[in-house]
């Protein structure tokens, strides 16, 4: 039973860091990005997006190129830690926050688009610094918006495949998530085995769905 829940947890440890960070940057960036005017901004967005529509296969070779033995962060791990990040828990997460943190960006981005500045401005004009008026005026404001940024992330993390497998590794116990044993399994032919880890990954996301819904 140990083998069967195993990459259930790691999918479920990999997907709430991971949206733990992406809640965290999107909200970050995501009202930078609303708010300040700046050169670049355009190209800026556009690489943020990217992810969206790059095949994982592509975001997964670039985290290689980024993460790798001879990249730059390849080599300050390895200087660090004696080892790189690739084929660890670490990379699989990394993988996610790269294909989850433009869904969590965008929609943190357009709800903040909604928010009529007038209401800001009258809390400004009442004293409240920029930190009190994001706390207790935006963020209420886009609270809707950020629940949904969060549903997606975390689907998306989740199910995260192409990029895991290239830049984590398929590793039983280490990175094997769900969606790779359910791959593994379905090419050994354990249909049982495979609708067992399909379920529980549904279940799995009707359970977040139905909490993050109650409390938005």
């Amino acid at each position: 039973m140990e083998a069967f829940f195993q990459p259930i947890k790691l999918s479920l440890f990999i997907s709430f860091i991971s949206l733990i960070i992406v809640t965290i940057l999107g909200m970050l960036i995501g009202w930078v990005m609303e708010k300040k005017i700046f050169k670049g901004k355009v190209v800026l967005d556009t690489i943020l997006l990217l992810p969206i529509v790059l095949p994982p296969t592509v975001i997964g070779f670039l985290l290689i190129i980024i993460f790798g033995t001879n990249g730059v962060f390849g080599e300050i791990s390895s200087f660090f830690f004696d080892q790189t990040i690739m084929f660890t828990i670490w990379a699989a997460v990394i993988a996610a926050v790269v294909v989850a943190f433009p869904l969590m960006y965008q929609s943190v981005r357009t709800g903040i688009s909604l928010v009529d500045p007038a209401i800001e401005d009258a809390a400004r004009v009442d004293g409240a610094g920029e930190w009190r008026v994001f706390r207790y005026i935006t963020l209420p404001l886009i609270k809707k918006s950020t629940m949904t940024g969060v549903v997606l992330a975390f689907a998306r993390a989740l199910g995260e495949f192409g990029a895991t497998l290239m830049f984590a590794g398929n590793i039983p116990g280490t990175t094997q998530t769900v969606p790779m044993a359910i791959y593994v399994a379905f090419e050994s032919n354990k249909m049982g085995l495979a609708w067992a880890w399909v379920w529980s990954i549904i279940v799995v996301s009707f359970i977040m769905i139905g909490i993050i819904r109650k409390s938005a």
